[in-house]
């Protein structure tokens, strides 16, 4: 089927959620369950208005430009010196509790899918290992949440699909290899080291040195405000063009752009930002909606109860308890910890990545790890989206109290 009207499609239900978008804000339906839904609804499942494969052309270059737009922009808003200061939660949870919950999703995965082959595992639990706070959006919004516990969980979700896509770039090198049959061990770590290394190092220099111009030329009257604001995108395109170049690794390289970025002055960093961040929220809702109308139906048939257990596990023990025992010596009580464990939403990162696996080693073989996946992600996006505004007033108040009682036992 021609694609032309799956774009005209996503643009049109995009302007018309937009016209209700505040009041979703306020409300348990979000974005992601809108758009997901609606795919469903027009998909073969539902109408069957429209009818996408998982790997045409159309879902690539949607999942690959949406992928390098978020990294830039996740990685633009991160106040590098406000983090160092208060890098404790959000370093713990990075530097902890992502690694124990790769290493857990990998140990679990094992006994419940016997025989698959270990690469396949790990790429599974390394996808579903990064959150999405889009998902539980009114929880970093919420004021009722201390402004610390919301800081630390939108750091989180800024930083860990950046930190989760090297080892997620081995596991495809490793699978290319099997399905290749060719190149060597030797060679595709070479590869892999390549990719790894001189992404950050491209992608650093373009933001900075970008940043830098811009800062200068806005400063001299040279720059307009417009044109301040679509530099964002074209820096994180550059920055992964050139760093694919090289044989660097554009993804990488789009997010080192980003947290490097040179703009030093407020106005035209908050105008890189802004646009950004719009241009990356539409894609993102385009990934939903594809989820719906692609993914799900393509792999529907293939869910089980083995692909039900691991994807609910997915979002509680193996992203709960890595975040308890990363946040031990905190002194923070459980209801703190539960809180920061349970809005761990697997999102549009694990999407993105997905798609991009598709892209790079197809589907033959891969069917049942992107049921899982695919499963994963859309109980998260009802469940936490369902969620949020509720348990966030619940903590909210929670908090208040305790905030109470500690002033007065002082007193």
């Amino acid at each position: 089927m021609h694609e032309y009207p799956v774009i005209i499609f996503a643009a049109l239900l995009a302007f018309v959620y937009g016209l209700f978008s505040r009041l979703s804000e306020r409300s348990p339906v979000s974005g992601p369950m809108v758009f997901v839904a609606v795919g469903l609804i027009a998909s073969p499942l539902g109408f069957g208005w429209l009818e996408v494969k998982p790997n045409s052309k159309l879902v690539a270059i949607l999942a690959e430009i949406a992928l390098i737009i978020i990294l830039f922009t996740d990685a633009s808003l991160i106040n590098l010196p406000r983090l160092i200061r208060e890098r404790s939660l959000p370093l713990r949870l990075l530097l902890i509790g992502l690694p124990l919950t790769m290493l857990l999703g990998i140990a679990l995965a094992f006994p419940i899918f016997p025989g698959t082959n270990f690469w396949i595992i790990a790429l599974m639990a390394l996808m579903l290992s990064p959150t999405d706070a889009a998902l539980g959006v009114a929880v970093v919004k919420s004021d009722a949440v201390p402004e610390r516990i919301r800081q630390s969980i939108n750091v989180e979700s800024g930083l860990n699909d950046g930190l989760a896509l090297p080892p997620i770039l081995i596991c495809i090198a490793a699978l290319s290899e099997a399905e290749a049959g060719s190149g060597g061990a030797a060679y595709w770590v070479g590869f892999a080291l390549k990719q790894m290394i001189f992404g950050p190092i491209v992608g650093g220099l373009v933001g900075w040195l970008g940043g830098l111009l811009m800062d200068k030329a806005s400063t001299r009257g040279w720059m307009s405000d417009t044109f301040q604001r679509i530099a964002s995108i074209a820096l994180a395109m550059i920055a992964y063009a050139l760093a694919e170049e090289v044989h660097g690794n554009g993804f990488i390289a789009a997010f080192f752009g980003g947290l490097l970025l040179g703009a030093r002055t407020h106005e035209v960093r908050e105008r890189i930002q802004e646009f950004a961040e719009a241009e990356g929220q539409q894609k993102a809702l385009y990934i939903f909606l594809l989820l719906g109308l692609v993914l799900i139906p393509a792999v529907l048939p293939l869910w089980d109860a083995r692909a039900l257990l691991y994807a609910i596990l997915s979002l509680t023990v193996i992203r709960m308890l890595p975040v308890a025992l990363s946040l031990l010596g905190t002194k923070l009580d459980w209801q703190t910890v539960s809180f920061i464990g349970w809005f761990g939403p697997r999102g549009i990162a694990s999407v993105l990545y997905l798609l991009i696996v598709i892209g790079k080693l197809g589907t033959k073989g891969f069917e049942y790890m992107i049921s899982v996946v695919a499963l994963t992600v859309l109980l998260s996006v009802f469940l936490h989206g369902i969620s949020a505004i509720p348990l966030s007033n619940l903590y909210g108040r929670f908090a208040a109290t305790k905030g109470k009682d500690t002033k007065e036992n002082t007193a």
